[in-house]
């Protein structure tokens, strides 16, 4: 439980290593150096994402010339048991779609039909369908 007046910031809902995955998935010749300035890390910090997702098998990294190339295994499927049907090729989807519809560093654009607002004047969510178990959440 936070206390109050205490700050609550810091967390996202796109991972570190989602992101670096992304930013590599667009350009698999891509500078580490230019991922950092990209996601916003440490070129440090994206060195250690990137062996993190080279050890679990998610991409691998080969020489050529100075320098590195980048293969993601797109087959691979997520970690986490709430995410374990989807694969890393669906992930990487979803986050190029975000990245191609919104401006730099303000997200997706909106779907349409998001937000809609109903005769009470409250917004609501578009439906979409939970493929997991079949049935419609918001």
């Amino acid at each position: 439980m936070a206390v109050e007046g205490s700050a609550r910031t810091g967390w996202t809902f796109v991972t570190n290593h989602a992101r670096v995955l992304a930013a590599i998935a667009r350009d698999p010749g891509v500078r580490l150096r230019d991922v950092a300035l990209e996601v916003q890390l440490t070129e440090r910090a994206v060195q250690a994402i990137v062996t993190d997702l080279e050890q679990a098998g998610y991409l691998t990294r080969s020489r050529t010339g100075r320098r590195n190339l980048y293969r993601i295994a797109a087959g691979t499927w997520l970690r986490h048991p709430a995410e374990s049907g989807l694969s890393v090729a669906e992930l990487l989807d979803l986050l190029a779609r975000a990245h191609h519809d919104g401006a730099p560093g303000q997200g997706a654009a909106e779907p349409p039909g998001a937000g809609e607002q109903d005769g009470a004047g409250r917004r609501h969510a578009p439906q979409r369908s939970d493929r997991h178990a079949g049935r419609q959440v918001s």
